[in-house]
């Protein structure tokens, strides 16, 4: 399934940092670490998850609940929301995000709502990268 020449669309690359790859899916954290805000990217060609075989569409969706799970206990959240929405960027991506009542959208869609900014330290990074690394053991 995955391609030698894949590329992450430049629109993804510009908004987010890369912290790594899963077994199918690309692992992005959007830039604005107002709120928890993940981005899987599967690694092929294909636009809509429905396009996957079941095994791995299944695969796909066991990728989006670590990535949940993670963000829940990473940051504290109840809530995640998970979509598949492509009007800008046509690559396949899956956005995880985490909410709680407290964060500067709520209860209002993140999309057009997020009009606060605050960057991530590169420390801040590499440290969600280290965890990320660390549950993505247990969980294999």
């Amino acid at each position: 399934m995955q391609t030698t020449d894949f590329q992450i669309h430049n629109q993804l690359a510009s908004d987010c940092h890369h912290l790594g790859k899963l077994e199918i899916c690309h692992i992005l954290l959007h830039k604005n670490a107002m709120i928890p805000w993940f981005i899987l990217v599967p690694e092929s060609e294909k636009t809509d998850l429905f396009e996957f075989l079941r095994d791995d569409r299944n695969h796909i969706f066991d990728e989006v609940e670590f990535i949940t799970k993670f963000i829940n206990a990473s940051f504290g959240n109840k809530k995640t929301n998970v979509a598949s929405i492509g009007n800008i960027v046509p690559q396949l991506h899956i956005h995880v995000v985490g909410r709680k009542e407290t964060d500067c959208c709520w209860p209002k869609p993140v999309w057009g709502n997020l009009t606060q900014a605050k960057e991530y330290s590169e420390s801040q990074i590499r440290e969600l990268q280290r965890d990320l690394l660390e549950k993505l053991s247990v969980y294999l």
